[in-house]
């Protein structure tokens, strides 16, 4: 054993060195909670270019991020208008409906039990009566009322 040379570990797959190091993900790097690794596979897996950049599954993955966070802000302020502490799909659509943005952005998408907003046409409402005519029109509520402006007259 004296010729022997000191023999480097050998770690997992016959790599040399000790312990691997933890994986970090691309996420992780990016600083994202959406899944960059996911997003790459489906641009790849679409065929959507024959090459598909680094850069662009993270900026994919930032922007649903984003967009996400945005309409659960949102539907989650609708809930606490409705004192809900639980956001159902009808808070989405209000949120969704309420902002000019997204409204333009998700026109033509149908969500299931999130019914519409609430309007009323303006032709359809009572119309409105000129103070000066209802003051004349309308007779004193109390016969009482009425009978002591006649005798003042």
């Amino acid at each position: 054993m004296e010729g022997a040379a000191a023999v480097p570990k050998v770690g997992k797959g016959g790599r040399k060195g000790g312990e691997r190091k933890k994986a970090v993900t691309k996420s992780v790097k990016a600083g994202l909670t959406f899944p960059v690794g996911r997003m790459a596979r489906y641009l790849k897996k679409g065929r959507y270019a024959e090459r598909v950049g680094s850069g662009a599954p993270v900026y994919l993955a930032a922007v649903l991020e984003y967009l996400a966070a945005e309409v659960l802000e949102l539907a989650g302020n609708a809930a606490k208008d409705n004192k809900k502490s639980r956001i159902i799909p009808r808070h989405l659509c209000l949120a969704i409906r309420n902002d000019q943005e997204l409204g333009k952005l998700l026109a033509g998408v149908t969500i299931a039990s999130g019914g519409v907003l609430p309007n009323i046409n303006a032709v359809l409402l009572p119309k409105k009566v000129d103070k000066a005519e209802k003051s004349s029109a309308t007779p004193p509520k109390s016969p009482g009322k009425a009978s002591k402006k006649a005798a003042a007259a």
